[in-house]
């Protein structure tokens, strides 16, 4: 089996991701554009939460702007939370 892309490997973490928020009862959709990088698509009344996943140094992370406190590890077991708190 050929080693997964980096695309790849964001799409399962944003995947993953929106299981994760979909469990806690809000809705989520991984968007693909044809060439630029995957995204998760969070419903809101001010307009939709972007969340993309990015790696650094080997870790992956959900951004969702640029600030210090506009990210999350991946593998936090609070991801899910940050995220479902900022779309509420």
């Amino acid at each position: 089996m050929a080693a997964r892309t980096r695309q790849e490997e964001q799409f399962i973490h944003l995947v993953r991701l929106a299981w994760d928020l979909h469990k806690r009862g809000l809705s989520a959709a991984v968007d693909l554009p044809s060439r630029e990088e995957p995204i998760l698509l969070v419903p809101r009344t001010s307009g939709p939460l972007k969340v993309m996943a990015m790696s650094r140094k080997g870790t992956w992370f959900f951004t969702w702007g640029r600030g210090e406190g506009q990210r999350v590890r991946a593998l936090s077991g609070d991801a899910a939370d940050r995220i479902w708190d900022l779309a509420q």
